[in-house]
């Protein structure tokens, strides 16, 4: 096919929704599926108690020793060749299987997130106060993908599948943009298609979308003065915080609806009659557009410098995290959309329905969602630019290479991320269960992208033509390396 007929189908098949490069007929055999998803089957228990381990340990972005050495030693046990490339990242790693093209990569998080430690009970009950909890079910998700993986390899030992399979260990994805330097290492530059998944209240595809995030931490350098006796000899640090935060406020009128700007204090001082000589604040913001998250940004950073001229005080400002949205791809989504599609959902037990029931009466009752929603498809649809969304180091990586993902129902019904809510589910069976749908979605996604070159070559053209139009942009300085305490810099 000449190029611009094969770009003009790419096209299509990226505005016309559900619909495939390949037949029915000419994908992997049904009754290969049904293997596939028998070998899924077949090691779920095991990747299972691995999801409940990893949530047990629930460690901290860069310090996920005990959840990276799980996994590597499963996939280790399972065949794969494991390689630490990055010393400056050391819970990164990846694990390889095979040779020659293409190369299939599949994403796998472990981190957890500070302060929503939680038992697997529908009540607020932490573990342990103020402790680390899995709440966004980063548990299941580095399992989930281990298990595809592993029935992945399974499927081309018996097949003689030509062909490499790489599985990404990707650590601190909760703020520290852990897949942005794996990126900048070179470790996807070889890579052919990469696929992910995430856990949520409901299942579908993942399309593109995602907010690009910028984060920083904002340092003010004051003057210390007693603050009764002698207050004028005093430079206020944090007074340059709060003018800072004030600031941001006004500016909210004048961004793009659909930017989002949060923050917290994190140092304000040691006493009430000490003028504070250091004050922090911890700032994200995003954008659905990177390009309009850059202007943004730079209004921040002016609310910042204004501040510190205010209350004659400096600023230092340290970049954090960046992480870019998610490309869309047209082929690969039409796929994706028929493999989970075939995989179908999955139905409450009897307990897990009474779990979720006592669960959902901690939410508002606007949030409340129906059962269906386990076992029901999400169909395909373009990304809502306004709708509510998060954000991920995934992003990075689809500006590189064409990248496709699934959610999976595994929060009970109207259950957000980064809440106890989600923490409890993500650490019993509907979690668990929610689990498998990824991990059959993933694995039959591989399949076939290995069976079919040209849904590749399609995909690659598609991310090819959308960056002609735009820019990739991460504010992280080139130099920077990993912050391995990027919670306490």
């Amino acid at each position: 096919m000449r190029g611009i007929d094969r770009l003009a189908v790419v096209m299509a098949l990226a505005l016309s929704g559900p619909v495939c490069l390949i037949g029915q007929s000419s994908r992997a055999s049904s009754s290969e599926h049904k293997q596939i998803i028998a070998l899924v089957n077949k090691n779920a228990a095991q990747y299972q108690q691995v999801s409940k381990q990893i949530w047990d340990f629930a460690e901290l972005g860069y310090h996920e020793q005990k959840s990276s050495a799980l996994l590597q030693e499963q996939l280790r046990a399972a065949g794969f060749k494991i390689e630490t490339p990055m010393p400056d990242m050391p819970t990164a790693f990846v694990a390889s299987y095979g040779s020659g093209q293409p190369v299939i990569g599949i994403l796998g998080e472990f981190d957890a997130l500070p302060g929503l430690s939680q038992e697997a009970s529908p009540e607020r009950k932490p573990v342990v106060d103020a402790a680390p909890g899995h709440a966004c079910g980063h548990n299941l998700l580095g399992s989930a993908a281990a298990l595809a993986a592993v029935a992945l390899k399974q499927h081309m030992d018996n097949k003689h599948i030509a062909g490499t399979l790489r599985y990404y260990g990707t650590p601190a994805e909760e703020g520290g943009s852990g897949k942005v330097y794996m990126v900048r290492a070179g470790l996807f530059k070889d890579v052919d298609v990469v696929l992910h998944w995430h856990p949520a209240d409901a299942n579908g595809v993942i399309n593109g979308g995602a907010l690009a995030v910028t984060s920083a931490k904002f340092t003010f350098h004051g003057v210390a003065a007693h603050a009764a006796m002698a207050p004028d000899r005093g430079r206020s640090a944090l007074d340059g915080v709060m003018l800072m935060g004030n600031g941001v406020e006004f500016l909210r009128e004048h961004v793009p609806s659909n930017t989002r700007i949060h923050y917290i204090i994190t140092k304000g001082g040691v006493a009430p009659n000490v003028v504070p000589d250091l004050a922090q604040v911890f700032l994200m913001a995003r954008s659905p557009s990177g390009e309009a998250l850059g202007e943004i940004w730079e209004r921040v950073l002016k609310c910042a410098r204004g501040a510190a001229m205010m209350t004659d005080t400096t600023v230092d400002i340290k970049i954090i995290s960046s992480d870019t949205n998610i490309v869309s791809n047209g082929p690969l989504a039409a796929l994706a959309q028929k493999e989970i599609e075939e995989v179908g959902g999955f139905t409450y037990s009897p307990a897990e329905k009474q779990f979720a029931e006592e669960l959902q009466k901690s939410l508002p009752p606007s949030a409340i969602g129906h059962f269906e929603k386990t076992s029901a498809i999400v169909p395909l649809r373009p990304v809502d630019p306004n709708a509510p969304a998060a954000s991920t180091d995934v992003g990075d990586i689809s500006w590189n290479v064409p990248t496709i993902g699934f959610h999976s129902a595994t929060f009970v019904p109207g259950v957000a991320a980064h809440t106890w809510q989600a923490a409890a589910s993500a650490g019993m069976s509907i979690g668990q269960e929610g689990m498998l749908i990824a991990a059959k979605a993933l694995a039959l996604m591989g399949a076939d992208l290995y069976a079919h070159p040209e849904v590749i070559a399609a995909a690659k053209l598609d991310l090819q033509s959308q960056l002609k139009t735009m820019t990739y942009r991460s504010a992280i300085p080139a130099d920077q390396k990993p912050l391995l305490n990027y919670r306490e810099e």
